[in-house]
């Protein structure tokens, strides 16, 4: 079978990774997975609205998860191979969303605590309180933004992703820079909340995919990326000791280690696929271990800050 991840000279081409960042951030989330990622793969992270290289929503009409996706479908589609994603929090229901459109192109999947919120309401009694705490910190950052007040917005924001008092620990040219940045917030969870994907969508999803949530999870993030295993064949779970909603920045070397490991297994098992004509679906399912194909149970990654 032909390698199409091969050059025309026999060498192996450089597999793509597209890597989407939290609200707030920027490309730059990302830079220390790229040194870990190394050669071998090519890193591309763009920027969601709201960024200084994007500029703001454009206002023609509601926005949408569909809006801000369609800059990472663009790239999937000009790409001559199929894509590993990597994403955060925001970054993550958006590449869910992008996942659910070009399901065939995606060669794995790698999401920190997907703010896919949409799915509380589907979740009975027990998403319903988490779907209440996080429209509660929605609308309070919503008020900030409509009296103007950016920077009490920005500071209910980030205490609540990241525990009380870190606004006040955060570099002055961070904190001007998220009060520049907080208009949009209100426009993500709205996107995030109404987004209408039924739960029951994610069983398309068939490729490998590593969901990674931090031991002191918010109730909102922690109850989806422990409920998506139950949804998606070929998803495991994986807790980050000691971390929260921001392990990524908080916990880099745990977690760009999980991912850097995701993408090679998903390589390995793509590979075995196309040697063996087996199913990519139960190479997937086979690198997973009883207990996490079974019972679920996450696997615990010990911090090593």
């Amino acid at each position: 079978m032909l390698d199409r991840t091969a050059t025309s000279n026999g060498s192996r081409r450089r597999e793509l990774v597209i890597a989407l960042h939290c609200s707030g951030a920027g490309a730059g989330q990302w830079r220390r997975l790229g040194e870990t990622l190394g050669p071998e793969l090519e890193l591309i992270a763009p920027e969601h609205y709201g960024c200084q290289s994007t500029g703001p929503w454009t206002g023609e009409h509601a926005f949408t998860l569909a809006d801000e996706a369609a800059r990472s479908i663009a790239l999937i589609d000009a790409a001559d191979r199929k894509v590993h994603i990597v994403a955060h929090s925001y970054g993550g229901a958006v590449a869910l969303h992008v996942a659910l459109a070009r399901p065939d192109r995606i060669a794995g999947l790698t999401i920190y605590e997907p703010t896919a919120f949409h799915l509380l309401e589907q979740l009975g009694e027990q998403g319903a309180g988490a779907l209440a705490e996080i429209s509660a910190i929605a609308a309070e950052t919503g008020r900030g933004v409509i009296s103007g007040d950016y920077r009490r917005a920005a500071v209910a924001f980030v205490d609540y992703w990241s525990g009380a008092g870190t606004w006040n620990s955060l570099d002055p040219a961070l904190q001007q820079a998220l009060v520049r940045w907080t208009p949009k917030a209100p426009l993500d969870f709205a996107a995030l909340i109404e987004e209408p994907t039924p739960a029951s969508a994610y069983a398309r999803l068939r490729f490998p995919i590593l969901i990674m949530r931090g031991e002191h999870a918010p109730a909102p993030t922690r109850l989806i990326a422990e409920t998506l295993p139950s949804l998606v064949r070929e998803a495991r779970l994986a807790v980050i000791a000691g971390a929260g909603h921001m392990g990524p920045l908080t916990h880099p070397a745990e977690v760009n280690a999980l991912i850097v490991r995701h993408i090679r297994e998903a390589q390995t098992c793509r590979d075995d696929a196309s040697t063996s004509l087996a199913p990519l679906a139960a190479c997937a399912g086979a690198a997973l271990t009883p207990l996490q194909r079974g019972a679920r149970k996450p696997t615990t990654v010990e911090s090593t800050a």
